[in-house]
């Protein structure tokens, strides 16, 4: 079901117009990147200020219609104010999920969200005809969790806990626990696995088995990594 996501733009009544994200964008994200504050919030997908560019490539590589749209969210007047994204499209079923919001610290706590998120839900499903929207965010990001709840969203569980765990040869594990690591700059997790296990694993990840690399406790020390 090719085309069940294509570009398009979204404009609310009060207070924001969505786009799609396009190369042209990198010079506005990165005045609002410059001063470090978005990369603090470590467990959303904001980008840092050395990475925009990358950051900008890797969105729109899932940028096609059986993957995903991402968009930039502007207040009215036209100012950038943040992002978010359709993501993990399952057209045969006509699901997808909204998440990677991030916004800059004068949109937040406003109606900038409220309004992005309901235009992305309209749009999902009364022209998609999504019949189920997901919202994921982390654990620890109380606040994106409380305005997720605010729109009507129910809790379904908490993800990462009890992943399966694939190890080649010696058969399969589960994760039990894991979050990211601002230090490493990557995902960390703590599994159970067959005492045979080596040094590469996959895990499950939504359906698809991802590489990781086993490692031994602790990861950092004295503020610095150790893998």
């Amino acid at each position: 079901m090719s085309g069940f996501v294509e570009p398009v733009s979204l404009t609310g009544q009060r207070w924001v117009i969505l786009e799609p994200l396009a190369r042209e964008h990198i010079p506005e994200i990165t005045e609002a990147a410059s001063d470090g504050e978005l990369a603090s919030l470590w467990y959303t997908h904001a980008p840092r200020p050395e990475a925009v560019e990358q950051w900008v490539d890797m969105r729109l590589a899932s940028q096609k219609p059986d993957e995903g749209l991402t968009f930039v969210v502007r207040r009215l007047d036209g100012t950038f104010v943040g992002s978010s994204s359709y993501l993990n499209v399952d057209a045969a079923n006509r699901r997808l999920e909204i998440g990677y919001t991030w916004y800059v610290a004068s949109a937040r706590r406003s109606g900038v969200n409220s309004e992005t998120k309901l235009l992305m839900l309209g749009h999902a499903f009364d022209e998609l005809g999504c019949v189920a929207v997901e919202f994921r965010t982390h654990f620890f990001n109380s606040k994106s969790r409380a305005a997720i709840e605010r729109l009507g969203a129910k809790l379904d569980g908490v993800l990462r806990s009890h992943q399966k765990v694939v190890v080649p040869g010696a058969g399969e594990g589960e994760m039990t626990s894991g979050t990211f690591s601002p230090t490493l700059e990557r995902s960390i997790g703590f599994a159970r696995v067959p005492a045979a296990t080596g040094e590469q694993v996959q895990v499950d990840i939504r359906g698809k088995l991802l590489a990781a690399r086993v490692v031994k406790y602790p990861f950092v020390r004295n503020g610095k990594a150790l893998i």
